[in-house]
C-alpha cells in the first residue's frame, strides 16, 4: 500500500489546484434577457395625492437604484418658485427638497419628465409626476398639448410651457409663470393638478430660468384665447387575447375620466430681435472696406472720412438684402492712401437693451503683402525688365449649360462704370452656322445691391446652343481696367430633361394667401410657388427627390415672416405634404394636397425632423434601415385627427 501521507498530501494539492483554477478563470455569467423596464413606484413619504402636507422633504422610493438625470434641466415644479427645489438620488429613492416655505391650500406637482432612469440599463420612466397638497383638497384638472415650430413643424423639446390666471400682457414678462411643464422629445406638454378656472398659455425657452419671457432672444408662444380646464367621465374598451389559443378572451369596458383640452398646439417663433452689434471690420485690399453685424438691420451705417469730412462721393455699396455684410468699394480718388480713418455711426443697443445711434472711430489699413523668398524676388525682377502687361478687367463667365429658366451671369473683380451694349453679341446656332438673336438684350445689374454682379435675361430656346461675344473694351470698370474679348458658348437644358409638377391645395380658404416651398433634403427650399385658384405650380424641375412646405402668407409679402407678441401677432403657419415627392424626366403631374387630412405632428417627414425623439438601440437601427430605403415616406393618414386621445389637432379649426 502506498504512503497515506503521501496520497492524503497529493489529493490536498489537487482540491487546490481546481480552487486555484476556478477562481483565476472567470467567465461571464450566463445571465438573463437585458432588463428593459424602468424602475417601479413602490411608495413614497408623503404618500402620492396626499393631502394637508406641511413637509419639505419628499421621498419616492422605487424597487431599484435609481439615477435622477439633468434634474436642473428636466425637472420643474408647480407653483413655479424663485427658489428651486433639491432634487438627488439615494440609493432605490429619490428626493425633493423645498427651501422656500410652502402655499398653504395648494396643490403641488413636480414634474420629473424621464428624468428618473433605473441605474444598471439607463431605462427611463416617461412623463412622471408626484403630487400633493398644502390643504384639504386636491386640484386634478389638467390641460396638454403640444409645441412645434412655427416655420418648421420641428417638435420643441424640452420648451417650458406654463399657464397666467394673470391676464395682463405684461404678465409673460414680469412675473413667473403660475404652473408648468416642460415638452418631451415629441413636442408634447402635459400641465398637471390645476384649479377649474381660465387660463393664458405660454411657450418659453426660458434661457435664464426664471419663468419669464425677459430675454427676446428666447422662443416663445402664445395663444390670444384663454384656456379653461375642465374634465369628462367617458368609456374605453380594453380587449384581453387568449394567447395559447390565439383568439379574444374578453373585452372589458371601463370607465375613465378624460380630462381637456387636450390638443392645444402652441406655434413657437423668435421675434428675430438680437442686440446689434459690429463683428467684424477690416480692408480686404487696397480697393476695398468691409463692415460685418451680428445682426440684419432696417437701417445703413454712415461712413465719413475723419480726414476728409466733406467728401461725400468716395465710396460705392455693395450689400445683402439683411444690411449685415456690406461691402464698401473705394473711389478712385483715395485708392492711393493706405490708411483710412473713418467715423462710422450705426444703430446698436445701449445698456438698457434701447437701440441708440453710436460712432465707432475706425482706422483701415491696407494689408502688407507677405514676405516673398528671393527666389520669388529674382522671378519678380526680371519680369519687371520687360514690358508692363496691361492689367484687364476679368470676367467669371457664365456656365457652359444653363436652365431654361435661368439668366445669364456674369460676376467681375471691380464696379462696373460703362458698358457699351452694342460691343456684346448673342448668337445662336441654327444647323451648323450662327446667327444673331432675334431679340433684344442688355447686360445689367442682377439687383440694386449688387455692383459685381450682373445677368442677361433672354428667352431661351430648349436646347438651344448660344454664343455670346463680348469685344475688347466694351465694359470698362471704376479703376480704369476694361475687358479682354471674351467668345463664350453655351447650351439650354432640353425640354424633356424637365418635369411639371402641379399641388391642387384643398382645405385652405381662398382668402388666405399662401406660397409653396419645393424642399431638399436638408429641409431648404430649393423653388417656391404662389398659390392662385388653389393651385401652385412647379415649372421645368430637374428629375430627383422632394418635400414640400406651405406657408399662409398672411400679409401677402412673399415671404415667411415670424410673431411678435407686443401686437399679438401669430407666426405665419406651415404645412408639411407629408410624402416624398420623386420626379423623373419628362413627367406632368397633378397631386392633391388637402392640408388637414394628415394630423400636424405626423405631416412632416421624419427624415426631415432634426428634433427626433428618443429611441432604443433597436428602434434607431430600424429607423435607419428605413430612412436608407428609396421609396415613399408612408404615414398612417387613416388615424383621426380630432381624436382627443391622439393628443394631437389637425389645426382645422384654425378657420
Amino acid at each position: 500500500m502506498k504512503n497515506p501521507t503521501k496520497v492524503i498530501l497529493f489529493i490536498f494539492s489537487a482540491i487546490a489546484c481546481i480552487i486555484l483554477y476556478s477562481c483565476a478563470s472567470i467567465g461571464n455569467p450566463a445571465g438573463g434577457p437585458r432588463d428593459e423596464e424602468p424602475p417601479r413606484y413602490v411608495q413614497s413619504n408623503p404618500p402620492l395625492g396626499a393631502t394637508n402636507i406641511n413637509t419639505k422633504r419628499i421621498e419616492i422610493e422605487f424597487d431599484e437604484i435609481v439615477n435622477v438625470k439633468d434634474a436642473f434641466s428636466k425637472v420643474v415644479t408647480s407653483p413655479t418658485s424663485k427658489v428651486v427645489p433639491k432634487v438627488s438620488s439615494q440609493g432605490k429613492k429619490v428626493v425633493v427638497q423645498f427651501d422656500d416655505t410652502l402655499q398653504s391650500n395648494t396643490t403641488y406637482t413636480i414634474d420629473f419628465a424621464n428624468a428618473i432612469e433605473d441605474n444598471n440599463e439607463s431605462n427611463k420612466i416617461p412623463n412622471y409626476a408626484f403630487w400633493f397638497s398644502t390643504g384639504e383638497t386636491l386640484d386634478t384638472l389638467q390641460i396638454s398639448g403640444m409645441v412645434l415650430a412655427a416655420r418648421n413643424l420641428e417638435p420643441q423639446q424640452g420648451m417650458l410651457v406654463g399657464v397666467h390666471s394673470n391676464f395682463a400682457d405684461s404678465a409673460f414678462k414680469t412675473t413667473r409663470l403660475e404652473r408648468v411643464a416642460k415638452t418631451d422629445d415629441r413636442g408634447r406638454f402635459t400641465i398637471r393638478n390645476l384649479k377649474p378656472g381660465n387660463y393664458k398659455i405660454f411657450a418659453l425657452a426660458d434661457v435664464n430660468n426664471d419663468y419669464r419671457w425677459d430675454n427676446p432672444a428666447e422662443d416663445i408662444a402664445f395663444l390670444e384665447t384663454t384656456i379653461s380646464p375642465y374634465s369628462e367621465q367617458t368609456t374605453s374598451i380594453d380587449t384581453l387575447y387568449d394567447l395559447k389559443n390565439s383568439k379574444i378572451d374578453t373585452i372589458v369596458t371601463r370607465a375613465r375620466t378624460r380630462f381637456l383640452p387636450n390638443d392645444i398646439l402652441l406655434s413657437s417663433f423668435n421675434i428675430e430681435h438680437k442686440t446689434q452689434y459690429l463683428v467684424k471690420n477690416e480692408r480686404i485690399d487696397s480697393t476695398r472696406i468691409s463692415l460685418i453685424f451680428n445682426a440684419k438691420s432696417d437701417t445703413l451705417p454712415t461712413l465719413r472720412l475723419v480726414s476728409n469730412p466733406d467728401l461725400k462721393d468716395w465710396y460705392l455699396l455693395e450689400r445683402n438684402r439683411f444690411n449685415d455684410t456690406l461691402t464698401y468699394w473705394l473711389k478712385p480718388n483715395i485708392l492711393t492712401q493706405d490708411t483710412l480713418v473713418v467715423a462710422t455711426t450705426y444703430q446698436r443697443a445701449d445698456s438698457a437693451q434701447n437701440i441708440v445711434w453710436g460712432t465707432d472711430t475706425i482706422k483701415f489699413i491696407t494689408p502688407k503683402a507677405k514676405t516673398k523668398s528671393k527666389k520669388k524676388k529674382k522671378t519678380e525682377e526680371a519680369d519687371s525688365l520687360k514690358k508692363a502687361e496691361i492689367r484687364h478687367l476679368a470676367i467669371t463667365p457664365p456656365s457652359t449649360n444653363i436652365e431654361y429658366y435661368n439668366p445669364l451671369f456674369f460676376t467681375f473683380d471691380e464696379p462696373i462704370e460703362h458698358i457699351n451694349q452694342s460691343a456684346i453679341h448673342l448668337e445662336i446656332k441654327s444647323d451648323t452656322l450662327w446667327k444673331p438673336a432675334d431679340k433684344n438684350f442688355t447686360l445689367q445689374k442682377i439687383d440694386s445691391l449688387a455692383v459685381i454682379k450682373y445677368k442677361i435675361d433672354y428667352p431661351w430656346e430648349f436646347g438651344g446652343e448660344y454664343k455670346l461675344s463680348i469685344d475688347s473694351a466694351a465694359i470698362v470698370g471704376i479703376y480704369g481696367h476694361h475687358n479682354k474679348p471674351l467668345d463664350h458658348t453655351f447650351q439650354v437644358k432640353k425640354e424633356d430633361e424637365y418635369s411639371n409638377f402641379t399641388f391642387a391645395i384643398e382645405g385652405l380658404p381662398d382668402s388666405i394667401p399662401a406660397f409653396v416651398e419645393f424642399l431638399n433634403a436638408s429641409d431648404s427650399p430649393i423653388r417656391t410657388a404662389k398659390v392662385v385658384n388653389g393651385v401652385a405650380d412647379f415649372l421645368y424641375l430637374a428629375p430627383g427627390s422632394y418635400y414640400a412646405r406651405l406657408i399662409e402668407d398672411t400679409n401677402g409679402n412673399g415671404e415667411y415672416d415670424t410673431g411678435d407678441y407686443d401686437t399679438k401677432r401669430q407666426p405665419e403657419f406651415a404645412y408639411y405634404y407629408p410624402k416624398k415627392i420623386n420626379i423623373k424626366k419628362n413627367w406632368e403631374i397633378t397631386q392633391t394636397w388637402n392640408v388637414f387630412e394628415t394630423a400636424i405632428d405626423l405631416q412632416k417627414p421624419e427624415i426631415l425632423k432634426k428634433n427626433k425623439p428618443e429611441a432604443s438601440k433597436h428602434a434607431k437601427k430600424k429607423q435607419q434601415n428605413e430612412e436608407e430605403e428609396d421609396e415613399e415616406e408612408s404615414f398612417d393618414v387613416n388615424s383621426n385627427p380630432f381624436d382627443p386621445n391622439s393628443n394631437r389637432r389637425s389645426n382645422n379649426n384654425r378657420y
